[in-house]
């Protein structure tokens, strides 16, 4: 899905909006920085760019001198012609609580005049502060770069997310009116343990079947631990159609974490 790029507008990308967008408020707190750079990896992947390049060069955390910027990219371009050429992006992602001030973005620059990307782009998990963009215009007007330059703040990065939500719950990204992992996590636990506990007869006898005594001695273990934690009144749905909300409530939230539909596997 070619989501970011459509057109070029007095020699700018122009971005092209999801079908019906959802507003969304992102936070990227609970993110560090190296967290920040890997999902700023995964948007690009997502949005077709190609031969990406993280050049972090480390596992650990810090990473040593990317040469001003994070993630290098190509981007496959077709003029109104059929002419298919490829452009190359310098990508710096900048995770900042504040405004992102000038000085971070000099070593970009400097790289990008030194290698002559096509395009560079920043993309902040905040705001370029005020003076960054001023000094970005300036930079434009007096040093004439060969290469475009790009920001994507966070507004844009709502909209990405808006189209590609798979990107919050893999990098555990902060949505204002969407579930955390854990909450969806949590859900399918308290969902599941009452499921199971709702299939076990109380009085261990299962139609006759023979069951060791060390296996109904942990069943009835368990049971007790789930009416300690839930209440024994809520361990038990009060008819069928409770009953059967119960076990659509986990079939759903399975399939919101990679199962298939109707697994109830208990």
């Amino acid at each position: 899905m070619d989501y970011f790029m459509s057109s070029e507008v007095e020699g700018q990308d122009s971005m092209r909006k999801p079908v019906n967008p959802v507003s969304v408020r992102l936070s990227f707190d609970n993110l560090d920085a190296t967290e920040f750079e890997e999902f700023c990896f995964d948007v690009l992947k997502q949005a077709g760019y190609i031969n990406v390049d993280w050049r972090k060069g480390t596992a650990k955390k810090a990473s040593p001198s990317d040469r001003g910027r994070d993630i290098v990219a190509e981007r496959e371009r077709t003029d109104v012609d059929g002419l298919k050429y490829t452009e190359r992006w310098f990508v710096d992602s900048k995770h900042y609580e504040k405004g992102v001030p000038p000085e971070a973005l000099q070593g970009l620059m400097t790289w990008a005049e030194a290698e002559q990307p096509d395009v560079v782009l920043v993309m902040a998990s905040g705001y370029l502060s005020n003076p960054a963009k001023d000094w970005l215009d300036q930079y434009q007007k007096n040093r004439r770069p060969p290469f475009r330059i790009r920001h994507w703040e966070r507004p844009q990065l709502a909209d990405i997310v808006t189209a590609h939500p798979d990107l919050i719950y893999k990098h555990n990204v902060e949505v204002e009116g969407f579930r955390s992992i854990a909450e969806i996590l949590g859900a399918e636990t308290e969902r599941f343990e009452k499921v199971w506990y709702g299939r076990k007869p109380p009085d261990g006898n299962f139609d006759d079947r023979e069951v060791p005594q060390s296996i109904l001695d942990g069943m009835f273990t368990e049971m007790k631990r789930l009416e300690d934690k839930y209440g024994s009144e809520a361990m038990q749905p009060g008819s069928d159609f409770e009953w059967g909300m119960l076990s659509g409530e986990l079939s759903a939230l399975r399939w919101v974490l990679g199962d298939g539909w109707g697994n109830l596997d208990t």
